[in-house]
């Protein structure tokens, strides 16, 4: 499949990738200075993180029960370099398991809940890969064949798995999502008129419908039926949003989400409403729900933290900080461990001060 990563389509994929990486009073951080590491293995901090270096460009994360693996794509380097990594990882030490090579850039990943496949977007070329559990052969392949305005693909940033489908956030001034069926990879919807930019996605069984974030600062409340734009949600304060990542708790009919860049906080909508009904301050990148620990976990790329909250009062339980940015965040199953993916700045010439990395935080 033909990929030409050109300078010009390097600075698109820097320009994207900055403003969505995947981008209070606070307790006193613990400390997590890590030195490098032989990529081979990972180096225990204390009894609480574990973190390692493993390469360049590394996104969002997925487990496979199937596998038994910690996959983590990458989308390599933005400077000279053409396709990207599937890394499989083994969960418990971090060690690596497997590598897929692949001659596009992986971003978003999503996993069937069987977890025989693992699901990444192709952001670049605006498509979409299935990648088999066990093995780590790249299945199939589909483009979505639209065009942004200056010619080049529509990318495709976050992907969702539910009922058989998944739900592509399409990354263009008027954005779209993408609905395709997960076993054939066919196109079975094109939902229109989405906002600028969609990029979060996420599936509440509460309400029984998709909600997605775009940079507008819209809440978008789709019915997974009818494939239809039911409500555009705003925080309604006068202020600007860049909406990104998404979490619900189901218990409450809570959902979450962060804005990295323009609001620097994150909000918190009641879903039988649609209002506001908390403002958490502070930059906020990545945001996951724990319901086993009723805690809520938050990437702060700025400040370079990790935060646990308590999900009831708000309050900051616990902080980790790091040399390098957390960006994309993972529970695991049985909700005692929290991975966190640690990327690396970005130069002028789009190439990076160094690679990224991973952590394993045990909670407490």
């Amino acid at each position: 499949m033909k990929s030409l990563f050109s300078p010009r389509k390097a600075a698109v994929a820097l320009a994207i990738v900055t403003a969505f990486s995947l981008s209070a009073c606070q307790a006193p951080a613990k400390q997590a200075t890590v030195p490098v590491v032989a990529p081979a293995a990972a180096k225990t901090v204390d009894a609480q993180i574990s973190q390692r270096t493993l390469g360049d460009g590394l996104y969002e994360m997925a487990y496979s029960a199937e596998g038994n693996a910690l996959y983590v794509a990458s989308a390599q380097s933005f400077k000279d370099v053409n396709g990207g990594i599937i890394y499989r990882l083994d969960p418990t030490t971090l060690a690596t398991k497997g590598e897929t090579h692949t001659d596009l850039k992986n971003f978003a990943l999503a996993e069937d809940p069987d977890g025989s496949v693992i699901y990444t977007t192709n952001t670049l070329d605006g498509g979409i890969s299935k990648i088999d559990a066990k093995s780590g052969k790249v299945l199939q392949r589909m483009n979505f064949n639209e065009k942004a305005k200056d010619g080049d693909p529509i990318p495709a940033r976050e992907i969702y798995w539910h009922a058989g489908a998944l739900y592509v956030g399409g990354v263009a001034d008027s954005g779209v999502i993408w609905v395709v069926d997960a076993k054939t990879l066919k196109l079975k919807k094109r939902i229109p008129k989405a906002g600028k930019w969609v990029t979060g996605i996420i599936y509440s069984s509460v309400t029984d419908r998709i909600y997605a974030a775009n940079g507008g600062g819209e809440v978008l409340v789709i019915n997974p039926h009818s494939h239809k734009i039911e409500k555009r949600w705003t925080a309604n304060d006068g202020k600007s949003y860049l909406f990104l990542n998404l979490a619900e708790d189901p218990a409450t009919g809570r959902l979450f989400v962060t804005d990295d860049s323009k609001g620097k906080a994150t909000l918190v909508f009641d879903e039988r409403t649609g209002k506001v009904i908390k403002r958490i301050e502070g930059d906020a990148l990545g945001i996951k729900f724990n319901a086993k620990r009723n805690e809520i976990y938050l990437s702060q790329r700025e400040s370079k933290k990790v935060l646990q909250l308590d999900a009831t009062t708000y309050a900051v339980k616990n902080s980790w900080s790091f040399d390098t940015r957390p960006n994309s965040l993972l529970v695991s199953q049985d909700g005692q461990t929290l991975y966190v993916t640690l990327k690396q700045d970005f130069n002028k010439d789009s190439s990076t001060k160094g690679q990224d990395g991973i952590a394993r935080i045990v909670l407490k």
